[in-house]
């Protein structure tokens, strides 16, 4: 039998369907932006960015709740550098993807065997076959290399 009432409400937005993660403190639904771990060992709360994966025992932080972070009595604060935007590909993790792609579009090398086919690759698809794209200039497994619009 269904119930008269409505579902349940919450005053603090629901972070299980959302891929962004949230601030753990109580009540705050902001988006974190540092980690804060304890070391119990050595009586420090060390904050950071925002680690790549959430821990179970580290704490996620908003902007406010990391600069109003206070330790207990006794310990000290280690506050790392927290980068002010949002993280974005740099330039070396570009270039990387690029010289990925390059690599995986040369042509087999051939093997140093006696006969030279043993250990070959099997050939990339011709670019000139029946149904080929006019703006492919050559293809290897699921990449191709297209011809530039302009020329």
């Amino acid at each position: 039998m269904a119930s008269r009432r409505g579902p349940l409400r919450s005053a603090v937005p629901s972070n299980v369907v959302s891929p962004v993660r949230r601030c753990s403190r109580t009540a705050c639904g902001r988006a974190a932006v540092a980690t804060l771990t304890y070391v119990y060992a050595d009586s420090t709360a060390v904050l950071g960015p925002l680690a790549t994966y959430a821990e179970p025992h580290c704490y996620d932080l908003c902007t406010e709740h990391s600069e109003r972070l206070t330790a207990p009595r006794g310990w000290e604060v280690v506050r790392l550098a927290v980068p002010a935007g949002p993280a974005r590909p740099s330039g070396d993790d570009l270039e990387a993807l690029a010289n990925a792609v390059r690599e995986a579009a040369r042509p087999p090398r051939p093997a140093a065997d006696g006969d030279g086919m043993a250990g070959a690759a099997p050939p990339a698809a011709a670019p000139g076959g029946p149904d080929a794209d006019p703006m492919e200039v050559a293809r290897r497994a699921h990449l191709r290399v297209l011809r530039s619009p302009e020329g």
